[in-house]
């Protein structure tokens, strides 16, 4: 696939996109109650772009292993201005949703991406996304956020995580959504222990052979303070680590907080995969 159709916008896949976070949210991870202003998002996500995101993931509800459900009236008030006023100055927004309430106001407001962790489950989701022009993101996740984290299991990790997205993927291709349109996600930290994260970083290459282009999301991901003995707000050095690891084994797209660190670190990597050796 050379490149994402999402919405209006035509992405070129030549080169790996970053995806920025912007997360709207009183409980995330690594950013709650940062941006829970709308203003405050909106700004943010503006200085995302100026540094280099490609891409602007805009989320109202945190999905950490045990972060509590947020109505959709609620989500919605929380992201619908800051997808309105991002995509109404050009931005390339994703809506971070597994709601169909929260897609459909989303794309209503200009939203050219939604970005699952139920990658289309929900009764209406699948619909939704096909009934609008929008790219998909299909993420794999073991049980809910609520739950994931509670000794989760699989025979082969990479076999299974790569039949649910084939499986996904072909129920997309049924209601209408094109190839162009979709994305794919391991759900990296979303019900896997560290092992099954390793070994999905180590083989991402056996999805990358669906012929879709995947996503990969480590920014300050549990795994990497595993490794490292690092905080939250001390991993981005390991996550840049990490998804260059990615990039190699075929992510296109690479969902990060830090983005100018990601855009540096891809300059080089750029460069050297573009050098015509003796030139």
């Amino acid at each position: 696939m050379s490149f994402l159709r999402a919405g209006t916008h035509r992405l070129s896949l030549a080169r790996p996109l970053i995806m920025g976070i912007v997360n709207v949210t009183p409980d995330s991870f690594s950013d709650g109650g940062r941006l829970d202003d709308a203003q405050a998002a909106i700004r943010y996500g503006f200085k995302l772009q100026e540094a280099g995101a490609d891409i602007l993931d805009v989320g109202g509800e945190s999905t950490r292993p045990g972060a509590a459900a947020v109505p959709a009236a609620e989500e919605i008030r929380r992201v619908l201005p800051v997808i309105e006023a991002l995509a109404g100055h050009g931005c390339v927004v994703s809506v971070d949703t597994m709601k169909p309430a929260v897609m459909r106001a989303a794309l209503d407001a200009g939203a050219a991406m939604v970005n699952d962790v139920m990658a289309l489950r929900a009764s209406g989701a699948l619909e939704t996304a096909a009934a609008s022009d929008a790219a998909v993101c299909l993420m794999h996740m073991q049980g809910e956020p609520q739950r994931m984290q509670q000794a989760p299991s699989y025979t082969d990790v990479v076999e299974e995580v790569g039949q649910f997205l084939q499986d996904r993927v072909a129920a997309c291709e049924a209601a209408g959504i094109g190839r162009e349109r979709m994305v794919i996600d391991p759900g990296f930290g979303f019900g896997k222990t560290l092992v099954h994260n390793l070994a999905l970083l180590r083989h991402l290459d056996r999805l990358a052979e669906l012929g879709l282009p995947v996503l990969a999301g480590l920014s300050r991901k549990s795994m990497l303070g595993a490794l490292t003995g690092r905080g939250v707000d001390e991993r981005e050095f390991a996550g840049v680590a990490a998804h260059l690891m990615a990039v190699a084994r075929g992510a296109r797209l690479l969902r990060v907080h830090n983005v100018a660190a990601m855009r540096d670190a891809l300059a080089i990597w750029n460069a050297v995969e573009e050098q015509q050796d003796g030139t």
